[in-house]
């Protein structure tokens, strides 16, 4: 009688604490390899085209380096306005970037990619989010505490920039940086299945 087969090594493509709490939370043992590419945008891209290519960029940076893995490529962009809000430059500029999301709506387009060999899946997720109003004092007092300034859109929706979002429509886990769920599905598209804790060979 043979046991069960042993799933591929699973690794993330990432430096992202967030990200590698959402997969730790899974309670899935992995590796973290960051992916270090150009991130520069394409001529006539999109920011959710951006944010899926990256995701796609960073598995398969990672995945031709480990073959044997699932590796997992993520990458979250907000947008307001058509214009891409990435990491502050420093305190002024995270500032300024709250004052402007503040008591209006933005987007996070978070992409996400699987890659196992050659071979690559990849999705978006797209989800609303609004922001209370805020004065400046209230954004200077958040942006003391340190959290806003390696987090695109200059806030962390898990830790105290929870206080700042009067809610959400779509994966609350992709504005944290990786979809939970749509990870889980293209893991499922190479044959493995998530058993809680662990993965397991999808049946047919």
């Amino acid at each position: 009688m043979t046991g069960s087969p042993t799933p591929p090594p699973l690794v993330l493509a990432s430096q992202s604490p967030r990200r590698a709490e959402l997969i730790g939370r899974l309670g899935l043992h992995f590796e973290t390899i960051p992916a270090d590419i150009d991130e520069s945008y394409f001529a006539g891209e999109t920011p959710p085209q951006h944010a899926e290519r990256l995701s796609r960029e960073k598995a398969q940076k990672i995945g031709a380096e480990r073959p044997e893995a699932l590796v997992v490529g993520s990458d979250t962009i907000v947008v307001i306005d058509g214009d891409v809000l990435g990491k502050p430059r420093d305190v002024e500029h995270a500032v300024e970037m709250l004052m402007r999301l503040s008591g209006r709506e933005h987007e996070v387009c978070t992409g996400v990619a699987v890659a196992l060999g050659k071979r690559v899946e990849s999705g978006l997720e797209r989800v609303k989010v609004r922001f209370r109003t805020l004065d400046e004092a209230a954004c200077r007092e958040y942006v003391a505490t340190g959290e806003p300034m390696d987090k695109a859109g200059a806030y962390g929706i898990q830790g105290f920039g929870s206080a700042l979002v009067e809610g959400i429509e779509g994966d609350y886990f992709a504005v944290m940086g990786l979809p939970v769920v749509r990870m889980l599905e293209m893991i499922g598209r190479f044959g493995w299945r998530y058993g809680f804790g662990t993965l397991v060979r999808a049946e047919g």
